[in-house]
């Protein structure tokens, strides 16, 4: 009997994975008695578990350990077993010839398009088709959140937010902000193999997993793995500026491709320090977004004034806000919508996202609260 080009293919690709294909000792869906399933494979968390699986199976006592060798390996980083490309299709619920096409030409899966930038230019974003995103939400769920982040990493990180990340450098005298230049693309596939290596995945397993994460050899902006791998792989970086900041007596956070300091006072020499340091993890600072701010100038941390004791929303935006919600207020909705000549369906929605905003970063501000039961009353 011929084999079909699916099996040759499996066949090949266990081969480069150094491991014997699972589906060669017995075809995972069969042996179940589970055609189109794979949810079992998330009940079976510990290497004796598999060994009992194993056995009731019928799997020789060779094979057994030597998948046993790479389940101990994987338990270790409490990283999701994934023996084969076979075995990742049934995991992410994504056909197996699917899954090969998106590894081998993942450009053809993003849809590419430009958004404008506030301080100027474009950001190219690169989204993945949902089949894609489905792979890359169960890598990012069931693989990346289950590794540390460094504690003066904030963005996009369960629990942190661009509040705990200004809130570290209230009261600050001095304040220092820069940030990367192409920030995601500088993150090679390389550099994502190596970390899925050494969670332990088999070379095939790992170089296919980077490749869900990247698009023509790195990481880009749109994909949902992208953020969490960056703080991952940035670990080192952020102890090495974390250290380097606390021998000077300065605080230092970073949200993405932005990187803060503060403390009383900040030497421009230290600006010097902490691109040198950024340059050998292969990144370079966007030296025109470098700013230091010194006593009385406006100091802004991802968004919010970090100048007094406690977080506060620009005077622009508070302006902005009441101004809106008092002619809403005093004319009626539909009136001020007139008048404003505003097209947008969702501008009330658009207002009161701002209103919660305010009250995030300010909650006991009394004009805030106003300007929260003013429109709640346009909803009604």
């Amino acid at each position: 009997m011929r084999c079909s080009a699916a099996s040759r293919l499996r066949s090949r690709n266990a081969h480069k994975s150094g491991l014997r294909p699972l589906s060669h000792a017995f075809r995972l869906k069969s042996a179940l008695g589970l055609e189109g399933s794979h949810l079992w494979a998330f009940y079976m968390h510990s290497v004796q578990e598999w060994k009992r699986f194993f056995l009731s199976r019928g799997i020789s006592n060779e094979l057994i350990e030597s998948y046993l060798a790479q389940i101990s390996l994987l338990a270790n980083t409490r990283s999701p077993v994934v023996f084969e490309l076979e075995h990742l299709s049934l995991l992410v619920g994504v056909k197996y010839e699917v899954l090969l096409s998106m590894i081998r030409g993942s450009a053809s899966y993003y849809r590419t398009f430009s958004i404008k930038k506030r301080a100027g230019g474009e950001r190219i974003i690169e989204a993945p088709y949902p089949s894609l995103l489905q792979c890359q939400n169960w890598i990012y769920h069931q693989i990346l959140l289950k590794n540390p982040v460094h504690d003066c990493a904030h963005g996009y990180v369960p629990g942190r937010s661009i509040f705990t990340n200004a809130t570290v450098h209230l009261g600050c005298n001095t304040l220092l902000k820069m940030d990367f230049k192409n920030f995601f693309p500088s993150v090679g596939i390389g550099w994502v193999v190596n970390f899925f290596s050494t969670l332990g995945y088999t070379k095939d397993v790992a170089g296919s997993l980077a490749a869900l994460c990247c698009n023509k050899g790195r990481l880009v902006q749109g994909a949902s793995t992208s953020p969490y791998l960056t703080n991952i792989l940035l670990y080192g970086l952020d102890d090495r500026l974390f250290k380097l900041s606390a021998r000077s007596g300065l605080r230092y956070t970073r949200y993405a491709d932005d990187l803060t300091f503060s403390g009383r006072y900040i030497s421009t020499n230290f600006v010097s320090l902490v691109s040198s340091v950024v340059s050998e993890f292969g990144l370079v600072v966007n030296e025109e977004k470098t700013r230091l701010l010194i006593e009385k100038n406006k100091k802004l941390v991802t968004g919010l004034s970090v100048a007094g004791s406690s977080l506060k929303i620009t005077r622009e935006m508070r302006r902005s806000i009441t101004k809106d919600v008092f002619y809403i207020g005093r004319y009626g909705l539909f009136s001020h919508i007139s008048q404003m000549k505003i097209k947008d369906p969702f501008y009330l929605e658009s207002i009161a996202g701002k209103v919660a905003f305010w009250l995030q970063a300010e909650p006991l501000n009394a004009s805030a609260h106003k300007c929260k039961e003013i429109l709640s009353e346009s909803f009604n």
